[in-house]
């Protein structure tokens, strides 16, 4: 076993009373090299200097190392605590701040000063918005077009749950990528999901490409939860019936000992039976890997997905011929 990290009780209250489930060593396929280089502490000064949050940072992702050399940032917007408690989740929870109305230029200004040529926005959960952020997100969106009119944009959003109209609203802006993560299989969603709804999610993506047929919907899930293999299948079924066009499966890995514990490590073969498995169903594009995030390599697999629809557009027209 490895050293715990510690609980912070100011971040993670709704958990600060949970029995503690010592947190795992990782298998040797599914370390990383701590962050060092020149690259990642320019991009977290940036970040800094434009008051900034990148779920990156604030979920703890294990390829910050990486994607920062590259100055590859997930910026997460809406400030930096979460009216939502998942069992998973290391973003703090509690009452969140006022809204920052410069937020959006910001972001916009960061992508600029980085040259991205693909740029992902997420967002904590706004439950106590009566949009839920739904406008912030819109405002990000078109700004960005205004001021990098080539950088392909993708964003992942919350469920918007009892928000009317806000998943149209931010699908009218029409970023090129349109995310919004199913986290597990249905029956884990009491636990480590409690304040979402299986079908809610399922049926914002639906929404999403009835709206904008156009715009790329993709979505993702953790393994390592303790579900099976049927069920993961079950929800690349549901995922295809949503017309969901890109998937990701990557390990679910425990942030603190108050956290939900893996129940196992998935092996690189399981995931890469899964990804034959997805292929096989019809998704455009799927990573599956133990390091697969969201928007782990989201710039290269947007341009292999856009690519892929093309050629599969190409082919019905010839077939038609």
């Amino acid at each position: 076993m490895t050293a715990s990290p510690p609980i912070d009780r100011v971040r993670h209250p709704e958990k600060a009373k949970r029995p503690d489930s010592p947190v795992q060593r990782k298998p040797d396929w599914i370390r990383v090299k701590a962050p060092v280089s020149t690259e990642y502490n320019e991009t977290r000064k940036l970040m800094r200097g434009l008051k900034l949050n990148t779920v990156c940072e604030e979920a703890a992702c294990p390829n910050i190392g990486e994607c920062w050399k590259k100055k590859h940032a997930t910026f997460m917007i809406l400030g930096a605590v979460c009216t939502r408690a998942c069992a998973f989740c290391n973003v703090a929870t509690g009452r969140p701040d006022l809204l920052d109305p410069h937020e959006p230029d910001n972001v916009a200004e960061a992508v600029g000063t980085l040259g991205l040529q693909h740029v992902v926005i997420t967002s904590v959960d706004r439950d106590d918005l009566e949009d839920g952020g739904a406008d912030h997100f819109a405002r990000t969106i078109r700004r960005i077009r205004e001021t990098a009119p080539a950088t392909t944009i993708e964003i992942l959003t919350p469920d918007f749950m009892r928000k009317k109209g806000a998943v149209e609203h931010v699908a009218a802006a029409r970023p090129d990528v349109f995310n919004h993560n199913l986290e597990t299989v249905p029956r884990l969603y009491p636990t480590i999901r409690p304040g979402a709804r299986y079908f809610t999610s399922l049926n914002l993506l639906s929404r999403v490409k009835e709206q904008e047929p156009g715009i790329f919907t993709k979505s993702g899930i953790m393994v390592g939860l303790g579900e099976t293999k049927e069920e993961v299948m079950q929800v690349m079924d549901d995922l295809r019936a949503a017309d969901v066009d890109f998937l990701t499966i990557g390990q679910y890995l425990q942030p603190t000992p108050k956290h939900e514990p893996v129940d196992r490590f998935v092996t690189p073969d399981e995931f890469a039976s899964y990804a034959a498995i997805a292929r096989g169903k019809g998704f455009l594009m799927v990573s599956s890997s133990p390091l697969t995030r969201s928007s782990y390599h989201a710039g290269d697999d947007f341009r292999r997905m856009r690519d892929a629809r093309e050629a599969k557009l190409a082919g019905a027209a010839v077939s038609q011929d």
